[in-house]
């Protein structure tokens, strides 16, 4: 098995492989497998503490508290996602890594409201390029996406190989109603702008009330960030 496990040698028939054991599984039972395969120090995992951040980050202190969260700080979050960051990392013990974008470049993409002009522009300045030094230090990135989110994620697999690396989404094939279950049953707090209409959450500028997604990048067209494609 050890094939597999390098990231740099990965061949599509490997996903394959690492996809055939692991689908079978639970989101719980996968996320227990990825470390007998992957050393810890070779896991990578990011979070923005969104609205559906709080399931993965209580199932992975419980399995794996010693993993690093890398929380991409763009600059431009709510304050109330700030708030959350720190009362979930309070509450479960997490260890936690700001990433943040390049000084100038940061400054730069403020003054300009790059936002409203360019917003793809502005997720690469703020987040897409911050983060490119961390996955080279990686062979697997833990990332949340669920299946019934948007039509991008309805097609993609527990493993995929993208840009380098490879994407583990343990979560990908749960229902809303399972994750809600989870949500009550450890009483998981949610999002603090849930309750007042905002159903995804990223930066400030960039994100209005609605259901699921619809409210992200509204009016663009755009509907990923870029992190994840």
């Amino acid at each position: 098995m050890t094939t597999y496990l390098d990231g740099k040698r990965l061949a599509r028939t490997e996903v394959g492989i690492l996809n055939e054991l692991f689908g079978p599984l639970t989101f719980e039972e996968r996320l227990k497998q990825l470390y007998r395969y992957f050393p810890r120090e070779a896991v990578l995992f990011t979070s923005s503490f969104g609205t559906k951040s709080v399931f993965l980050l209580h199932l992975l202190s419980r399995i794996q508290p010693e993993q690093t969260i890398h929380f991409i700080d763009t600059g431009f979050h709510f304050p109330e996602t700030l708030a959350y960051k720190d009362e979930l990392t309070h509450a479960f013990g997490l260890r936690i890594v700001d990433v943040t974008p390049d000084a100038n470049q940061h400054e730069v993409s403020r003054m300009e409201q790059l936002w409203s002009v360019d917003p793809s522009l502005c997720c690469a300045v703020n987040k897409l390029s911050p983060l490119e030094p961390l996955k080279a230090r990686h062979k697997v990135w833990i990332s949340g996406l669920m299946a019934y989110q948007t039509e991008f994620r309805s097609g993609l697999r527990v493993f995929e190989k993208k840009d380098g690396i490879l994407k583990f989404y343990p979560l990908i094939d749960i229902d809303e109603g399972e994750f809600l279950f989870h949500m009550s049953f450890y009483q998981l707090p949610p999002h603090p702008l849930e309750s007042k209409g905002y159903g995804s959450i990223g930066c400030e500028h960039c994100t209005a009330m609605g259901k699921g997604r619809e409210g992200r990048w509204k009016g663009t067209g755009k509907t990923e960030c870029g992190l994840h494609p």
